[in-house]
């Protein structure tokens, strides 16, 4: 007697996918509640099950589901923000301030329904995210019927949804215990990366996902620049690092490693870590290209990414997935390294394993859930049709197939999209609401491009310091005579400390913007040695807002940052007009004089060679208190062997670009 089931899928071409790779040419697929029954013979399944429903396939591809590996789904409200840039630039100039800014619990739901029908319409099925706001996009991925491994974001900055990472550590917990046995969300740890993480952070989050058995999603080896910094703060590659602060105790889910070597690769697949492996995005922003055919070679479990729609600028599995197959041919110089069927399993089962769920979906297979799409292959760029080889099919739907022809999918049992229109997800309305948002965000982006402030803000870490400097500058022949008048006892040194200090001036067209100063200070002991290195950037206003007498500078610094980024960074984020250099060794005594502090610096200028200076300087909240400090400024400095006809009333910016000049 004839099984009883909900449905039978016929006349379809399978591909089930599964580890013998089974296609059935006149196939069809029986389905019960949200599993798949059986696959196999049309001939076969019919004599076997009873269906309550059959449905004509019309000879279309009917395959799993595609496995997204790694995106970042609300970023759809980001497409086309900030192109053509390099990573950091992109990231930290354009993508971390619009967020800041706008990202709220309503905007990640927006993002992720139109995320939402951008996937099913390419035939996703699944896919692995890393957010802020997760239980929100939860709440859009469960309505709209998809599956997905969602990780909720952590990191040491603060973020759009926690102003710390214990905070959000707290969210991650409770989104974990809400979400833990929904049918389709499989929540998830997303320590950002190690970079963005500190070692607590890593371990933390290690030992949440092993309290719970969920996957933990990060990026890992990315950039080469990412790196070279980890050999150089940690003394190791990224993957051992790591394994040091126990992140595999954990089902590690591990975005993009472009640049791990073999040892990397083999910790990976000894500890089970899954890799999702994002073309578009590493071409895109000159990433690199990932090791695929050897990871693949060891065994490893690689899926295959879109990133996020911001850096992508897409959600195109198809279009990933030729990709993936044609960079790593280009990339070894072997056209048989990434052949067709593998590229498309990595899409599909291996996909689905790497994200830790490959019990559940990713191939046709009784017992699994029912992940599927229709691909239909009898258009015009689908034709001819060979079949004398096996991997014919697969060749024809990774080189050939497109995303626009799925025509159907279904996700646990459930129509997503019939006949390529959607079930679940009113599309006209999304994008009205994506309209007013886009708006909104220029409005933002226009007026902070106007302005250095708002860029410098933007990006992060910036503090308001809005104190006037007063100061007293001179140059000296002989600076033994400050350092002996220094031992007098009407001062009194509270420390002192050297530097080897390297400064480049930004200098902007626009009147009224103030001059960048990016630093590097070198800190010496009293050897001469470097013992360590600090990066900052100061905003400064009008260098030099008015004289009082004896030539005693007025200067006012309006931000202050620690500068996180490079240099080359920040040139192409801020873009000056022109740059000035200066290097030099400084010894800078802080000291007590008559009852007010002044810092005392002894400058001798190196690049250019301009000889040694002695600054003299105070700062202050308050013009009368610079009023009253211009007067015991000039005393102390006579009281060092400074005489005020020998002041110099110029900043060194300006000192040195006068010398240039003429």
């Amino acid at each position: 007697m004839a099984q009883k089931v909900d449905l039978l899928l016929t006349n379809a071409l399978v591909l089930t996918m599964d580890e013998a790779m089974h296609q059935y040419e006149k196939g069809a697929l029986a389905i019960t509640g949200d599993k798949i029954v059986a696959a196999g013979e049309e001939a076969d399944l019919r004599k076997l099950y009873q269906p309550a429903e059959t449905i004509d396939c019309d000879g279309k591809v009917l395959m799993p589901g595609l496995v997204n590996a790694h995106t970042h789904v609300p970023m759809t409200l980001l497409r086309g923000l900030a192109d053509d840039l390099r990573l950091d630039v992109w990231l930290m100039g354009y993508v971390l301030p619009v967020e800041r800014q706008f990202i709220t619990p309503e905007a990640v739901r927006l993002g992720t329904s139109i995320g939402a029908a951008e996937f099913i319409r390419s035939g996703i099925t699944t896919f692995a995210d890393m957010y802020y706001f997760e239980d929100s996009v939860a709440e859009s991925v469960a309505a709209a019927g998809l599956r997905g491994v969602l990780g909720q974001t952590v990191m040491k900055y603060p973020t759009p949804d926690a102003e710390s990472y214990e905070e959000s550590l707290s969210l991650t917990r409770k989104f974990i215990e809400k979400w833990l046995h929904h049918p389709l969300v499989v929540p998830a740890v997303s320590p950002h990366a190690p970079y963005s993480c500190t070692e607590d952070i890593l371990r933390a989050t290690a030992a949440l996902a092993a309290e719970f058995d969920v996957p933990l999603h990060t990026h890992i080896a990315e950039t080469s620049l990412e790196v070279e910094n980890a050999r150089r703060d940690w003394d190791m590659p990224v993957v051992p690092y790591i394994k040091k602060q126990s992140l595999f105790e954990a089902k590690v889910l591990a975005a993009h490693c472009v640049h791990v070597d073999k040892g990397e690769i083999n910790t990976l697949k000894h500890h089970n870590a899954g890799v999702a492996h994002n073309p578009s995005s590493n071409m895109k922003l000159a990433s690199g290209a990932a090791p695929i055919a050897e990871m693949l070679k060891v065994g490893l479990n690689v899926g295959i990414g879109t990133d996020g729609p911001a850096s992508n600028n897409d959600l195109d599995m198809f279009e990933e997935v030729r990709l993936a197959a044609f960079l790593s041919k280009f990339s070894t110089n072997d056209p048989t390294s990434l052949p067709a069927h593998q590229a498309l399993l990595m899409a599909t089962r291996l996909g689905a394993q790497a994200l830790h769920i490959g019990h559940l979906t990713g191939s046709l297979e009784p017992g699994k859930r029912a992940d599927l799409i229709l691909v239909d292959i009898n258009t015009v760029h689908n034709f001819p049709h060979f079949r004398r080889d096996p991997n014919g099919t697969y060749a024809q739907i990774v080189y050939a197939a497109k995303s626009t022809d799925v025509t159907d999918l279904m996700v646990n049992g459930k129509w997503l999209m019939r006949a390529q229109e959607l079930t679940t997800l009113v599309e006209a309305d999304l994008l009205a609401e994506a309209t007013d948002y886009a708006k909104n965000v220029d409005r933002f982006l226009i007026a902070r491009e106007s302005s250095v402030v708002s860029k410098l803000i933007a990006i992060g870490g910036t503090t308001q310091e809005e104190s006037f400097e007063v100061q007293v500058k001179a140059k000296i022949e002989e600076p033994e005579a400050i350092t002996a008048a220094l031992n007098n006892p009407e001062i009194e040194i509270i420390y002192k400390r050297r530097y080897h200090e390297y400064d480049t001036y930004f200098i902007f067209a626009e009147a009224g913007q103030g001059i960048l100063r990016y630093r590097e200070d070198e800190f010496l002991n009293e050897r001469g040695d470097i013992e360590k290195v600090r990066y900052r950037l100061t905003l400064i206003g009008d260098l030099h807002e008015r004289e009082f007498p004896s030539d005693v500078m007025l200067s006012r610094s309006r931000y202050l940052a620690t500068a996180n980024h490079s240099l080359r960074f920040y040139r192409e984020y801020f873009k000056p007009s022109r740059e000035i250099h200066i290097e030099k060794e400084r010894q800078r005594w802080l000291v007590r004089y008559k009852g007010t502090e002044f810092f005392i610096n002894l400058d001798q200028m190196n690049e250019p060679d301009l000889g040694t200076f002695v600054e003299v300087k105070s700062r202050t909240w308050s013009r009368n208190d610079a009023e009253r400090k211009s007067k015991l400024v000039v005393e102390l400095a006579e009281f060092l062997g400074v005489s005020t006809d020998q002041t110099e009333a110029r900043e060194y910016v300006r000192l040195v670009d006068e010398e240039k000049q003429h």
